[in-house]
């Protein structure tokens, strides 16, 4: 293996990060690349254009590929559907994680992911395969979700959402240094110590199925190929490479399994319901006024947070109304929550147009757009009216328990 020092590489491959493989009669050539780099994209191209290879490798997984190559594809969704399937958070969070990348991108000019354009591009000009090595970012996310506690998902959110508000610009520069081996290596040491659930299923567990991908591809015939892929991954995938005993077809099935919910945490919301409804029991049987309280308690404390949540996403009028009246009936029942109500009610007041669809991506780069996007606003109802109305179950249930006590 070699670094980014190749004997008779041209000087404009030099300063980017690449380490050199040899396998089996041929070469496999990891490029690292920043996502919103101008010069990756350069580099690319450079690359594609000085060497001979017989395929090309993207950090693209199938999804994310047919978003870059038909961009009006979120045009086509249909919000009921998202809702009713439950894949409301999953959009919301690949739109919050890639808003900062969009904000970085509308700032120096340039498309997000245009190495990888760049790539396909150039390998499509020269009859070379495109081959998608990255796990379905649908599947990373869900690892994430089960991999990080509750708490820690709205600490993760509540971050990935003040990128978007901080009015805070990144110099080029530093876009570009964050390729420097060193600087990356210090950084995810820290991001291990510091935040490890994370960094498994986000970093380490995708160098390892990108790394079991390309060994699939060098094992199918392809002997010179060129991945690129993001610098932070350069080191992991070199390594899980160089493994003597990768088992590609193991690996991708291990990753690529979405893990289920551990059965005490499903059962969770319903001993939540259980105890608030003992709990009026228990008032009613005390005295009727108190029921009474008990049950004032609940609606005002769970309908109003919820209310509150629905307002500071600026929902029509008669969507905080509902999510006011919805919120205490469908906090006690698991099977429905109330974002799925005042989502409802919010699309049929305000129904999304096709440009609203068509400039998502742009507009939730800045807080503005969610708010003035009809589609990017649903999805902020959603989710700030079911965190109110979620938050209002367990301080009602406290309130409930302290008059009970």
């Amino acid at each position: 293996m070699s670094d980014s020092t190749l004997p008779g590489d041209a000087p404009s491959v030099r300063d980017e990060p690449v380490v050199t493989l040899e396998i089996e009669g041929g070469e496999l050539l990891l490029l690292g690349t920043a996502h919103v780099s101008r010069a990756s994209a350069d580099k690319v191209r450079a690359l594609l254009g000085e060497r001979r290879f017989d395929a090309v490798a993207v950090e693209l997984c199938p999804s994310r590929y047919d978003s870059m190559l038909n961009p009006d594809a979120l045009a086509r969704m249909d919000l009921f559907q998202v809702f009713r399937q439950g894949k409301a958070v999953m959009v919301f969070a690949s739109l919050v994680l890639g808003a900062y990348q969009q904000r970085l991108a509308e700032q120096f000019g340039i498309e997000p992911g245009a190495e990888m354009r760049a790539a396909v591009e150039c390998a499509k000009e020269q009859g070379l395969p495109v081959l998608l090595i990255d796990r379905e970012v649908g599947v990373t996310l869900r690892r994430v979700y089960h991999n990080v506690p509750w708490w820690r998902r709205l600490v993760l959110l509540s971050g990935l959402l003040a990128s978007i508000i901080s009015p805070e610009e990144v110099d080029e520069e530093e876009i570009e240094r964050l390729k420097e081996g060193d600087i990356l290596e210090t950084t995810f040491a820290q991001f291990a110590d510091q935040a490890r659930d994370l960094y498994v299923p986000l970093i380490e567990e995708r160098d390892r199925y990108m790394a079991a991908r390309l060994r699939q591809e060098e094992r199918s015939g392809h002997r010179h190929i060129l991945a690129v892929v993001g610098a932070g991954h350069l080191k992991g995938i070199a390594r899980y490479l160089q493994a003597p005993d990768l088992d590609p077809e193991a690996v991708i099935a291990q990753l690529d399994e979405v893990p289920r919910g551990r059965r005490w945490g499903r059962l969770i919301p319903w001993l939540v319901v259980a105890l608030i409804l003992s709990g009026f029991a228990v008032g009613f049987a005390r005295s009727p006024d108190l029921g009474w309280r008990l049950v004032a308690d609940w609606v005002l404390i769970n309908g109003g947070l919820s209310a509150l949540g629905a307002l500071l996403a600026a929902a029509h009028p008669l969507t905080v109304i509902t999510a006011f009246l919805a919120a205490p009936l469908t906090s006690l029942n698991p099977t429905i929550g109330a974002g799925m109500v005042t989502a409802a009610v919010e699309v049929y007041l305000r129904k999304p147009k096709v440009e609203d669809f068509s400039s998502l991506r742009h507009d939730v780069a800045h807080l503005r757009g969610w708010r003035h996007n009809a589609v990017a606003r649903t999805l902020l109802v959603f989710m700030f009216s079911t965190l109110g109305s979620a938050v209002g179950t367990y301080v009602a249930g406290f309130r409930i328990l302290e008059r009970l006590t």
